[in-house]
């Protein structure tokens, strides 16, 4: 017995001891964790600059935090899925990037909202549209004032949840109040002249007959170009606001993928076997199917109409489990727990109508219902009820053979239902049907039915086990150990057979990687400050495969390196030394558009245009060419242009005729025209330029 004690005794202390090394190991390594402040200087807490301010973690969190308790309330209390707190984070970003950028605008202008104007919002002259959007009538589709009176008077005595909401929302007036004079400021100071709206009206009705000839740049070959790395850094710099980039990353990247064995089959065989004959003799099938299923959907009552695909064709028996029906790795087992009869029947038909609503003259009347006797005569005769349906029916059915699918009792119109549900069995209605419609004719595809089926569903998934898992990783970790660089990782990635892909162009806050929709890890390593071009990652773990990365390419914020656009920025200069060439070609050629066509060769062709616009921007056939289209309306009636480079080929252009557009008295009408697309940009416009103004960091990218 004092044996026992002894080792007892021991045994506390030695329970003590580990839990407290346990604890200590947790916090040590929370401390050189990723997210640590102990040496690591990628782990401070800001995660952005906005207008010269630092955004903290901590204020982006509870900025996210408030949008996500909106959004859940809003929900009736359900938890925010991860796509949605990806959309809400996005949305969080926004918000600060509104309150600090636009703030410091207000602040410079002065702008302020008073508490006497949020009343107003709330309950005077100038009600929030959305609140008046809240507060209809359903009577009159009207705002109706003494409903949100009603609602206002009563916040206090709402649930909590409805009282957070609408506090949240009034949160929202003095910002959005402010955003509307802000813009407004700059709205009401745009000014259409006189000579913009002169000038749009010459730009709609000023009208030219043109003929043009056009060779495409595939008329020269790509070897007859010669293209130098002088040339292409002349370009880039000769179109550097093109070509500005707010910095990405390209990886290249071997997945490893966790899939279900033969082994795994073999033994998940065994087991669905297993399962179905359990499911067999189960006593309470929604129970078991409860207990069992790992999809939703265990128990239900389904119509003919409703069951699911792979039973609509079965003879169904009652007690009998039917399957396994696979859907990519997921399997299903449907046992028929009951057949019963519903207090609905429902049909399956397909009709022809002869449309003579009620508005319709006797004669119009007279004449439908000859031709609907006429058609049914035909129908008697054998002819195909879909093929006539889809040449004479006037219902929108009439696209798909007439067909109306299934319908319950009480759906149709009564004449048109009686005659469907006083057949006993599928066949032609052998009469004429006369409905306000007009006249039907009405093919009963299923037989009426109260039949309806309670059903029990199991859903298991093939999933990979844990020793396959296992074999797929001690892979993945064995490549990404035996690659210390990318060189390392493409000889890996030829000796072993491996499919490498590439990913161009990740941003910073991306979460997926080509068709990878889980890779938000993998970005945020590629953009770690010690990750450098030609690092191989660990092993990422995504839901079906591990992952292994090399960094092949860094572009920072500003314009892009050569070597980053080179493909786009070769293929641009080409097109200008083939434009170049053609243009010599096409100037040393004489006489009229056709001989010039003839004379280049089979890819230059002469085109015409009768209705030519000077606000046009493309040719047909020859795409984008606004230069072209400008030439058309310099020349005088007969006269032909140089040739000029258009997006896709060279152009040359002879206005045959020109129409100018005659003088209006009142041009009002396209300086309204010219006003309402700016109103619609310059909100727009304001954002982009006040972003601009504010250089934002966006850091996110290190903690999300």
């Amino acid at each position: 017995m004092a044996v026992i004690n002894t080792i007892r005794e021991k045994m506390g202390t030695f329970v003590v001891v580990l839990v407290g090394i346990s604890i200590l190991a947790f916090v040590v390594a929370d401390l050189l964790g990723p997210q640590s402040s102990l040496f690591n200087s990628e782990a401070d807490r800001t995660i952005g600059e906005i207008a010269g301010e630092e955004v903290t973690l901590e204020e982006f969190q509870n900025k996210l935090d408030e949008l996500e308790m909106q959004v859940s309330m809003q929900n009736g209390g359900r938890n925010i899925t991860e796509q949605q707190r990806t959309a809400l984070r996005n949305q969080a970003w926004e918000a600060l990037v509104a309150e600090k950028a636009f703030g410091q605008q207000y602040e410079e202008l002065g702008l302020k909202v008073t508490d006497e104007e949020v009343i107003d919002m709330v309950q005077g002259n100038n009600i929030s549209p959305s609140l008046r959007a809240s507060f209809v009538n359903p009577e009159t589709g009207e705002f109706d004032r003494n409903l949100l009176i009603n609602y206002l008077q009563n916040v206090q005595n709402m649930p909590p949840q409805q009282q957070a909401m609408w506090y949240a929302f009034e949160s929202t007036l003095k910002p959005s109040r402010k955003r509307l004079k802000y813009e407004n400021l700059i709205l009401k100071s745009a000014y259409v002249t006189s000579a913009e709206a002169k000038r749009e009206h010459m730009n709609q009705n000023t009208v030219a007959e043109v003929q043009y000839l056009y060779v495409p740049f595939y008329a020269i070959s790509d070897s007859a170009v010669q293209v130098t790395d002088a040339d292409l850094n002349n370009y880039l710099e000769k179109n550097k606001e093109r070509y500005s980039t707010d910095g990405g990353r390209t990886i290249k990247y071997v997945s490893f993928p966790i899939q279900a064995s033969a082994e795994d089959r073999e033994a998940f065989t065994r087991e669905l076997n297993a399962l179905k004959n359990d499911f067999a003799n189960a006593n309470n099938d929604s129970l078991f199917a409860i207990n069992n299923t790992e999809g939703s959907q265990a128990f239900g009552k389904y119509a003919p109409d409703q069951l699911p695909a792979q039973l609509r064709n079965a003879s169904l028996q009652e007690g009998e489990v039917y399957g396994p029906f696979a859907n990519g790795t997921n399997y299903a087992l449907y046992k028929i727990s009951d057949i019963t009869e519903d207090t609905v029947a429902r049909a399956k038909a397909s009709h022809i109508l002869i449309s003579a609503p009620e508005s319709s003259s006797a004669e119009e009347k007279k004449a439908a219902r000859e031709k609907a006797e006429a058609l049914l005569k035909r129908l008697r005769a054998g002819e195909t009820f879909s093929q006539l349906a889809r040449e004479n029916s006037d219902d929108p059915s009439s696209s798909r053979g007439g067909d109306l699918g299934w319908f319950s009792e009480g759906r149709m119109v009564e004449p048109f239902e009686k005659a469907v549900f006083e057949k006993n069995q599928p066949g032609l209605v052998n009469r004429v049907v006369e409905t306000t419609y007009g006249y039907h004719l009405i093919n009963v595809t299923e037989a009426p039915t109260t039949t309806v089926y309670k059903i029990a569903r199991v859903e298991t998934e093939l999933a990979p086990t844990q020793n396959t898992r296992n074999q797929a990783y001690r892979k993945a970790e064995l490549f990404a150990s035996s690659a210390e660089d990318r060189d390392d990782f493409d000889q890996l990635v030829s000796s072993d057979s491996l499919s490498a892909r590439t990913a161009t162009n990740i941003g910073r806050n991306d979460r997926r990687i080509n068709d990878i929709y889980d890779a938000r890890n993998v970005v945020m390593w590629a953009y770690k400050e010690k990750t450098s071009v030609g690092d191989v990652s660990e092993v990422f773990e995504l839901e079906d495969r591990y992952l292994v990365a090399t960094v092949t390419g860094k572009t920072e914020k500003g314009t892009a390196k050569l070597a980053d656009v080179r493909d786009e920025i070769t293929a641009a200069v080409k097109n200008e030394k083939k434009a170049q060439q053609i243009k010599e070609r096409l100037n040393s050629l004489t006489g009229t558009l056709e001989e010039k066509a003839q004379a280049f060769g089979s890819d230059a062709n002469v085109y015409s245009a009768s209705n030519l616009h000077p606000g046009d921007f493309s040719l047909n056939t020859v795409g984008y060419a606004p230069a072209a289209v400008g030439a058309a309306f310099g020349l005088n009636e007969g006269q032909v242009s140089a040739p000029v480079e258009a997006q896709n080929g060279v152009v040359i252009i002879k206005t045959l005729a020109k129409t100018e557009a005659a003088d209006v008295a009142d041009y009002a009408t396209y300086r309204e025209q010219i006003a309402q697309r700016q109103n619609n940009r310059i909100p727009m416009m304001i954002t982009e330029a006040v972003k601009e103004a504010a250089e934002i960091e966006d850091k996110r990218y290190k903690f999300f």
